[in-house]
């Protein structure tokens, strides 16, 4: 799959907006090019009360976001918030005891489902350049998340 190919699918979904980062939108600089899934039907959320549901990272956030080695040519990371409970199911252990975990994850590999480098806490799995291996498996957790970004949009009383 291709970022355009993920946007396109993702984007695809019922009610959601999507911001690529750039310099017309105010974007902080290091964030160009990076694209964010929000489940928005009215277009109406603050930007500062807006929270993805999924991201396309294209580059390192030096000191922040580094192990991925996302400044080699052609990689970029899929994340996806997929809940504490599909965490569990994806890595056999809950996101709250991740940093006891985290050593045994390459999040240099390509086309493998991993914990998220840095949002794994939080029930975040990371996908590089989704592939012939994880490609279905992708808009699988894109729907999944998609499902629970709309059950928690303004719930009803």
């Amino acid at each position: 799959m291709t970022e355009d190919e993920i946007i396109e699918f993702a984007g695809g979904l019922p009610g959601v907006d999507v911001l690529t980062a750039g310099e017309a939108n105010g974007a902080p600089e290091v964030a160009w090019g990076d694209s964010f899934f929000y489940f928005d039907p009215e277009r109406d959320i603050p930007a500062d009360q807006r929270f993805p549901f999924a991201t396309i990272v294209t580059r390192n956030y030096p000191g922040f976001d580094e192990a991925s080695n996302l400044d080699r040519d052609g990689v970029f990371r899929l994340n996806i918030n997929v809940g504490r409970r599909r965490f569990e199911q994806l890595f056999s252990y809950p996101p709250a005891q991740h940093a006891a975990q985290e050593k045994g994850f390459d999040y240099t590999a390509i086309d493998v489902v991993i914990p998220h480098p840095v949002y794994a806490k939080q029930a975040w799995a990371s996908i590089l350049n989704p592939g012939d291996v994880t490609g279905g498996q992708a808009k699988t957790l894109l729907t999944e998340a998609h499902a629970r970004a709309a059950t928690r949009h303004r719930p009803q009383p």
